[in-house]
């Protein structure tokens, strides 16, 4: 079999075999699956190991203490074929049923955009393609994997390469066990390429594949003030507003296009080859504000993003009181770029801020530090992950772009970086290959928001992209 008979046979499973594909989906969402419930995410991981069997993978549970399961397994396809390694997760964001139209764990099928509850078809009833199907991780990222499961079903279980895959249950809390379980199932996960499964196609529409994405690091920056609240109209003009402080402090981290420039932050300049590529990328359309200057958005995300993402001081509005704060706060998350460490990062801000003459304390200061500088912070970090990235001239590169192509019909949106994070350095650490992210989900679909959804045909171009990959039976070489 190969790459178009791969796609017509996942055509013709999905156009006879719709609405069964859309009750299994919608009893795989039915399972909560967020890190408050340990239950619902081993069921989960139960479901997915299960279906799997049913369609000739050879799939099992991995269990690390204090760890939900990943599920890992592999499909052998032609003897000395390529080897693809597919990952997803198959935990969620936490959902307040209070800010959903319907219930976030009883997947409700609608006519378009929050439109019209219907019910889901019976067997041999049409699919519209522009239905959506609305429940938490619909699409993030539950999506992903049922329609690789579709696309095995579709295959017989015989893909021309073999599949290797591996499904975790924790990247909604940052991953914390993936690198363990890559250093601990390495033996077992040697492919030819690895593949993230997650995250929207570009916002055109347009199916898209990135070479990479950003790591990240959270910090928080708190400036000291006067030991207790004083009165403005007596010392405002004498005693140092913490407020007023932290809000100058920011201002000489990014410049006025918001671009972070603190020295030894700035990360390594973009290569020729992905600068190219971000050229050729179209900005979003329609983001409801004019867009910066400068850089496009795909250039934008080839350099490091420091997003302050909270701030806090005093009270506003009617607890608004005419007083000194004695602190402010600034919560801040710090966007990295394949070769930048975020430890160093972290030296180069604590060293920004002493050069704008920050005296800087590890703790709330004492009465002594007070007395003794005018200027005090503190900054506090969770040192994160870096950002890794392929070369756009890379092989493998071409190759899933031509399986794009197949299952889609246009040529993808090859974007150098993605602009969020997820931890795919362990992948580089552990297995020697930083993956591709292939999305498939539709760019408006809410993901960790109230109402996500995923809309049907963006489940349709699931099954058909994998369904051409595991048709792809050359392996890859130089």
């Amino acid at each position: 079999m190969n790459t178009d008979a791969a796609v017509a046979a996942a055509r013709a499973h999905r156009d006879a075999a719709g609405a069964a594909i859309l009750g299994r989906f919608a009893e795989l969402l039915a399972i909560r699956n967020v890190a408050a419930d340990p239950d619902g995410l081993q069921r989960t991981a139960e479901w997915i190991r299960d279906a799997l069997d049913e369609r000739g993978a050879r799939a099992a549970l991995t269990a690390l203490p204090d760890a939900p399961p990943v599920v890992v397994g592999r499909v052998d396809g032609r003897p000395g074929g390529r080897v693809i390694g597919i990952y997803a997760h198959y935990d969620g964001q936490p959902a307040d049923p209070a800010r959903w139209s319907s219930p976030p764990f009883t997947p409700t099928l609608r006519d378009g955009p929050g439109g019209a509850v219907l019910p889901f078809p019976g067997p041999g009833e049409p699919v519209d393609p522009e239905w959506r199907i609305y429940a938490r991780s619909a699409a993030d990222d539950r999506g992903s994997i049922l329609a690789l499961i579709e696309a095995l079903h579709a295959l017989g279980g015989s893909p021309a390469a073999t599949l290797l895959f591996l499904f975790e249950g924790e990247e909604e809390r940052g991953s914390p066990h993936l690198g363990e379980y890559l250093s601990l199932l390495s033996g077992r996960l040697a492919a030819d390429l690895w593949l993230v499964c997650d995250g929207p196609v570009h916002q055109s529409g347009r199916p898209q594949i990135s070479l990479g994405v950003r790591g990240v690091m959270d910090l928080e920056i708190e400036v000291y003030g006067p030991a207790g609240d004083l009165h403005s109209g007596h010392y405002g003009n004498w005693a140092p507003n913490p407020a007023d402080l932290l809000a100058r402090l920011l201002a000489t981290m990014r410049d006025d296009e918001g671009r972070l420039v603190v020295a030894g932050a700035e990360g390594p300049e973009p290569d020729r080859g992905a600068l190219r590529l971000a050229g050729a990328v179209p900005d979003p359309p329609g983001m409801g504000f004019p867009p910066p200057g400068g850089d496009s958005y795909a250039a934008r995300l080839l350099r490091p993003l420091l997003n302050v993402r909270g701030l806090r001081s005093g009270d506003v509005g009617a607890a608004s009181r005419n007083a000194v704060p004695t602190s402010a706060v600034a919560s801040i998350d710090v966007r990295l770029v394949a070769g930048q460490e975020p430890g160093e990062v972290v030296a180069a801000i604590e060293r920004h801020v002493a050069g704008e003459g920050f005296h800087l304390v590890e703790g709330t200061p004492s009465p002594e530090t007070r007395r003794a500088h005018r200027r005090i912070a503190r900054v506090s970090s969770e040192v994160g992950y870096p950002g890794v990235r392929i070369p756009g001239d890379d092989r493998r590169v071409r190759e899933i772009a031509a399986a794009v192509a197949a299952a889609s019909g246009e040529d993808p949106v090859i974007l150098p970086s993605f602009g969020g994070s997820v931890p795919l350095h362990h992948f580089a650490e552990a297995l020697g290959a930083p993956p591709l992210i292939l999305p498939i989900a539709n760019h408006d679909n809410g993901q960790h928001g109230p109402d996500e959804n995923l809309r049907v045909a963006n489940l349709w171009y699931g099954i058909d992209l994998y369904a051409a990959l595991l048709g792809q039976a050359e392996p890859r070489s130089g």
